[in-house]
């Protein structure tokens, strides 16, 4: 009777699913990045790092060493920027987001275990006086993702930001003299 019991649940599991390849490994680990990133910056969704992070996740930052040890530690900060978001917060109101520089993006495959990724992006916080987004500054990343067999997903383990600087000057404004 056992036997039967653990025959049936073996069949009822989902089989692995094999690490996609080429393009298709680019545009899932591209999704995984925007999902990853309107959750921290424009969505504030913190439970949605519960899904995209491994437990063990960390995040190493060229200003701040070992800036988040692990994806509880992310989960948690990110509440509290979020609630601090909010009508009667601390900083009520802040907005910001970020963008992918075009073309920026690189993806490795790391034999069948998982993906490396590379890119530059820029960040922007929503000026209310002037009624739009301002950039404040970019960086280049790496994401290591681990890719779930079982999941047919990957999940984020590492994240090394580094090279962060000021935003571009603006153009100067074209003269109007002959």
């Amino acid at each position: 009777m056992s036997l039967s019991l653990l025959l049936a649940a073996a069949l009822a599991a989902p089989a692995p699913q094999p690490m996609p390849t080429g393009e298709a490994l680019t545009a899932q680990i591209a999704s995984e990045d925007a999902q990853l990133f309107q959750a921290v910056f424009e969505g504030c969704r913190p439970q949605a790092l519960t899904d995209l992070l491994s437990p063990g996740y960390r995040m190493i930052h060229d200003k701040d060493g070992l800036a988040i040890p692990d994806r509880a530690a992310f989960v948690a900060g990110l509440e509290k920027q979020c609630a601090a978001r909010e009508p009667g917060g601390t900083n009520a109101g802040y907005r910001n987001r970020r963008l992918l520089v075009p073309g920026s993006r690189t993806v490795r495959a790391m034999g069948d275990w998982g993906a490396l990724e590379e890119a530059s992006h820029v960040f922007f916080e929503w000026n209310a006086k002037a009624d739009r987004w301002d950039m404040v500054g970019g960086a280049r990343y790496m994401h290591v993702w681990q890719w779930m067999p079982a999941e047919g997903r990957f999940r984020l383990t590492e994240s090394l930001s580094y090279d962060h600087g000021a935003a571009a000057p603006a153009p100067a404004a074209p003269s109007s003299a002959p």
